[in-house]
């Protein structure tokens, strides 16, 4: 299994960074490597059962999530449920700090693919990375351009 984590100061009210964040059907409008997000089922209001497809490498990859979100800890859990990884879940927090909000987004990952080898497995977690970071970069963009 592999891990991926990010972090980044978005210059937003915590409650600003984490309402954007619980609107996850609005991503692909400003993700240019999701495709899409279907809200499948919503609990409270808020999303909990998410299908996402995005675009890696010009490869789609589709999974179905379950996410829990905590409003009071400001977090959120989420696994998928089926789908193209063998395994995915992590956690996105967001803690307030002096002139922002700290977004952090842990994944962990398993995406058998048959003879994939060491070289293409680092590559592969190199994309995640890469991936995690567009995601706070644009959540970034959305809030930070609107102030």
């Amino acid at each position: 299994m592999a891990r991926v984590e990010g972090a980044l100061l978005i210059r937003a009210p915590l409650e600003a960074v984490y309402d954007l964040a619980k609107r996850v059907e609005d991503f692909p409008r400003f993700m240019p490597d999701l495709e899409r997000i279907t809200v499948l089922e919503r609990r409270a209001g808020v999303p909990s059962v998410t299908e996402w497809v995005g675009i890696v490498e010009g490869r789609r990859i589709r999974w179905v999530e379950d996410d829990a979100w905590d409003d009071a800890r400001h977090r959120c859990e989420f696994r998928q449920r089926e789908g193209d990884f063998e395994r995915y879940e992590g956690t996105w927090a967001f803690t307030p700090e002096a002139g922002g909000t700290r977004t952090t987004i842990v994944v962990d990952f398993e995406f058998d693919i048959p003879l994939i080898g060491g070289l293409l497995s680092q590559l592969l977690r190199v994309k995640m990375k890469e991936n995690l970071e567009k995601m706070l970069v644009a959540l970034q963009g959305q809030l930070e351009s609107a102030r």
